[in-house]
């Protein structure tokens, strides 16, 4: 079975929504509003399952961070349960990066739930950095775990997470906007 990655557009967000609380298994698509495929499309990833036309195998929403021009941010990544485990979240990653790497971007941050060990697991096999729990990160009891990756590859492969944005202890800044 082919699994071909292309650009998103704007008309993807209703197949992407169609299947998200089903890969989830719980609602859980109130979390990626149309907007993000209106205005992040050209830095978000579909990958098609060249076996079902028109179905989506996974997607990738990302965006670049117009607070930090370092830093592009992962928002939202899902994978059909059919197609986990084949390495398919992991060429989705791959090709965020070359996008941010094209833009002058050198640091990839992402968010998520203390209660989700296997997207931990994931960062942290990728090569981020993990931090956190911080509390009350996305307001009252929405504490979060904050993922870091810095974009300039080793010769293993990983990446090199030594220049930091964020505070000392290696949190995000806060301020006006989120850097996470």
């Amino acid at each position: 079975m082919s699994i071909e990655l292309r650009q998103a557009a704007p008309g993807d967000y209703d197949r992407i929504v169609t299947v998200m609380d089903e890969w989830w298994g719980r609602p859980i698509r109130s979390g990626l509003p149309r907007l993000f495929l209106d205005h992040f499309s050209r830095t978000s990833l579909i990958a098609e399952d060249g076996g079902r036309p028109g179905t989506p195998a996974g997607f990738l929403v990302g965006f670049l961070s117009d607070a930090d021009r370092e830093t592009a941010y992962i928002h939202f990544v899902g994978v059909a349960p059919g197609h986990r485990g084949g390495g398919l979240a992991r060429r989705l990653y791959a090709r965020f990066f070359e996008l941010a790497r094209a833009d002058g971007r050198s640091v990839v941050r992402s968010v998520t739930s203390p209660r989700n060990t296997a997207s931990i697991a994931f960062h942290t096999a990728l090569g981020f950095t993990v931090t956190g729990p911080f509390t009350d990160y996305d307001g009252p009891s929405e504490d979060r775990m904050c993922f870091r990756r810095g974009l300039d590859a080793l010769p293993s492969g990983r990446a090199e997470a030594a220049h930091g944005t964020g505070t000392a202890d290696g949190a995000p800044a806060r301020g006006g906007q989120r850097e996470a």
